[in-house]
C-alpha cells in the first residue's frame, strides 16, 4: 500500500462511473492515497447509495454528465489536465441490457469510443485504464478459464457491448496510443462483490435485501458457476495496472484478466448458501422460466496478470462472503458510518497485501 500510496499521491485522476458501487470503491481507495480527483456520474444512478453514503461529492471535483454526450465530456476531462484515467462508466447488468440493448451498446462502446477518443488528444495523459468484463469472451463452454488471447464475442447484447469496447480500445491503442505514449490497457474483472452494491438484477444485493427483509430468497440459476472476487481485489489490479501503463506505456499496454485463482469458481447457490449462514438465517427458493441466456461456467485465467503485474487474489471466496456480510451487519443493525466501515475495509485488505507479499518473499 506503501508504493501505491507514494505514487498516486497529488496525481490528477479521473473517474468515470464514479457514482457506482466499484466507482466509489475506488474512489475511496484514492482519497485515502490523497490522490486529486475529478469524478465523472450520471443521473439518474439506481446506484449511487454508496458513493452518498462515503460523503465523497464533498471531497472530490464532480461533474455529472452521459458520457456519450462527446462534446461535454470532451469540454470536462479537457479542462481537468488529468494524468491518469479510470473508464468505469457503464451499463453493467445482463438482464436490463436484454430490455434495451441499444441503450446497453451505446453507453458500453459508443462511451467508451468517446472516452478513448478524448483521451489521445490529452498532453497531461500518461495512462488509462478502460474496465470492461468478464463476460467479453465468446463463450467457448471450457472449463479452463479464457486467457486474454481468446476469441472475443458475446451471445447477449451486454457481452457484445463489452467485446466491441474491447476492439475499439484495441484500434485506437495500435493507430493512436503508441504514438502519443499513453499507456492504454483494458481490465475484464470476474463478478465482484462488496458492501454498499445495491445494483437492482444483481446476485448479492437481491440477497442482502431478501435477508433484510426475512424473506425468501429466489435464484435463478443455481448451478451456474462465476469467479467470484471481493471488490478490493480488481481495483488493487487496476491500481497496479495504471501505474505500470503510467512509467512503462509500452510494456503493459494490452488487456489483463483480473479473477479468482483456479479451481475457486463458485456456483450461485454456494454463494447464496455461504451468505445465509453468515448472516444466521435465510431460505433460498429457485425462480423458474428464465427465459434470456446466461453463460454457464465462466473461469478466467489470471497467469498474465499474477506473472507480469506481480498481482494476485488475496481473500478467499469465505472471505470474500464474509467481508460483504460484516459490511452490511455493522451499517444496517450496528449503525456505523458506512465510511467508517469500507475505510476499515480498505486498511484491512491492504494489510493482507502486505503480508502476502513478506510470505512470498
Amino acid at each position: 500500500m506503501v508504493e501505491l500510496e507514494k505514487f498516486y499521491k497529488n496525481k490528477k485522476i479521473v473517474i468515470t462511473g464514479v457514482t457506482g458501487f466499484k466507482g466509489a470503491w475506488l474512489c475511496q481507495i484514492l482519497r485515502n492515497f490523497n490522490s486529486k480527483i475529478l469524478g465523472i456520474g450520471y443521473k439518474p444512478n439506481k446506484n449511487q447509495n454508496l458513493f452518498n453514503q462515503l460523503n465523497i461529492a464533498n471531497e472530490i471535483s464532480l461533474k455529472y454528465t452521459d458520457i456519450r454526450n462527446y462534446k461535454k465530456l470532451n469540454k470536462i476531462i479537457k479542462a481537468f489536465k488529468p494524468q491518469i484515467i479510470f473508464h468505469l462508466a457503464a451499463q453493467p447488468i445482463i438482464f436490463q441490457s436484454y430490455l434495451d440493448p441499444v441503450s446497453t451498446i451505446n453507453i458500453n462502446s459508443v462511451g467508451t469510443l468517446n472516452l478513448i477518443d478524448i483521451s489521445k488528444n490529452l498532453e497531461s495523459l500518461k495512462s488509462v485504464v478502460c474496465v470492461t468484463s468478464d463476460k467479453c469472451y465468446a463463450n467457448n463452454f471450457s472449463t479452463k478459464g479464457f486467457k486474454e488471447t481468446d476469441q472475443l464475442g458475446g451471445a447477449d447484447p451486454y457481452s457484445a457491448s463489452k467485446a466491441s469496447a474491447e476492439i475499439i480500445v484495441n484500434a485506437y491503442k495500435e493507430s493512436y496510443f503508441k504514438k502519443k505514449k499513453i499507456g492504454l490497457a483494458t481490465a475484464r474483472a470476474g463478478n465482484v462483490i462488496g458492501g454498499g452494491d445495491w445494483s437492482p438484477d444483481r446476485l448479492i444485493p437481491d440477497t442482502i435485501n431478501s435477508l433484510m427483509k426475512q424473506k425468501e430468497i429466489f435464484i435463478r440459476n443455481p448451478g451456474f458457476n462465476r469467479p467470484w472476487q471481493h471488490v478490493l481485489e480488481p481495483l488493487n489490479g487496476y491500481l497496479i495496472l495504471a501505474q505500470k501503463l503510467y512509467l512503462n506505456p509500452k510494456k503493459y499496454s494490452t488487456a489483463w484478466n483480473f479473477g479468482s485463482e483456479k479451481n475457486t469458481v463458485t456456483s450461485v447457490y454456494e454463494v447464496v448458501n455461504k451468505m445465509t449462514k453468515m448472516w444466521g438465517f435465510g431460505k433460498i427458493k429457485y425462480k423458474k422460466n428464465f427465459k434470456f441466456y446466461e453463460q454457464k461456467n465462466l473461469q478466467l485465467n489470471i497467469d498474465k496478470a499474477k506473472k507480469i503485474l506481480k498481482w494476485k487474489p488475496i481473500y478467499t471466496i469465505d472471505q470474500s462472503v464474509k467481508n460483504t456480510i460484516d459490511w452490511y451487519k455493522e451499517v444496517y443493525y450496528k449503525k456505523k458510518s458506512p465510511k467508517e466501515i469500507t475505510e476499515n475495509q480498505i486498511r484491512e485488505y491492504y494489510y493482507h497485501v502486505k503480508k502476502s507479499k513478506k510470505n512470498s518473499s
